[in-house]
């Protein structure tokens, strides 16, 4: 989950022509395009904390009187996911973890009005889309979220019904490959064939695991750090140079 709200540091994006090179060589070559939901495509939590809903889940918690589910680095994560899966990792399949979930995804819901998109990323998805690759969403967000965010920018034709998110087995969140390779089976498409557009080490591990080659979003350059030091071997921080690809190939 992207939940970065304070301002963010001039981001480095790969400009050597090698970096260009590969980059149009893996767009051209996807004919599936699995993406990540927040962060490439909006910032879900851009004007409703993503930390104020941890710490709403932890104190949800705490009143019940579970507060020792938790680990106090669990409980200053400041990440509802790492809340959530702590939880079930502890109760496993219990209703505590469904009305937990159900919580997270009410939050969710609500963040939708105030997401921020992601620059180019309509314009991307949209020509991208139109010249040929068909499209998927692989996310750890309620796939609800997605549908009424991309509902709303006018774009969830784009990826219907190919939206493959948070499930009631949390276990299987990324960077579990479980989401992809729902998205690949449904869609009958091998792994070498598709592109896995993400901005978390997590993502980055899904992909690694599922056989997808991978592509990092990052907004600044620490998060570029955080993925190049997870083995992302290219790492963008604009969608602009995907667009120029794209429509050119088109």
């Amino acid at each position: 989950m992207t939940s970065d709200t304070k301002q963010q540091t001039e981001p480095v994006t790969a400009e050597t022509e090698n970096d260009t090179e590969q980059l149009r060589e893996l767009i051209t070559h996807a004919r599936i395009v699995l993406w990540d939901f927040d962060g490439p495509i909006c910032r879900l939590f851009a004007g409703h904390s993503a930390e104020r809903v941890a710490t709403d889940l932890v104190e949800w918690l705490e009143g019940r009187g579970l507060h020792g589910l938790l680990t106090e680095a669990e409980r200053e994560s400041l990440d509802p996911h790492i809340v959530l899966r702590a939880v079930d990792r502890r109760h496993p399949g219990s209703d505590l973890v469904a009305e937990l979930e159900e919580r997270l995804t009410k939050e969710e819901l609500r963040a939708t009005s105030s997401a921020m998109p992601t620059a180019y990323a309509d314009p991307l998805i949209r020509t991208w889309r139109a010249v040929g690759p068909r499209m998927a969403i692989a996310t750890n967000n309620s796939p609800r979220v997605v549908r009424t965010y991309l509902t709303s920018r006018g774009l969830v034709s784009c990826f219907a019904p190919h939206i493959y998110g948070r499930t009631q087995e949390l276990h299987l969140l990324k960077p579990h490959p479980h989401c992809l390779n729902r998205a690949l089976n449904a869609m009958g498409a091998a792994p070498s064939t598709a592109l896995m557009i993400g901005d978390t080490p997590s993502d980055h591990s899904a992909a690694l695991q599922a056989g997808v080659p991978f592509l990092g979003f990052a907004r600044n350059e620490r998060k570029a750090k955080t993925l190049r030091e997870a083995g992302a071997e290219l790492v963008v921080s604009s969608l602009e140079p995907l667009l120029r690809i794209a429509r050119s190939s088109g």
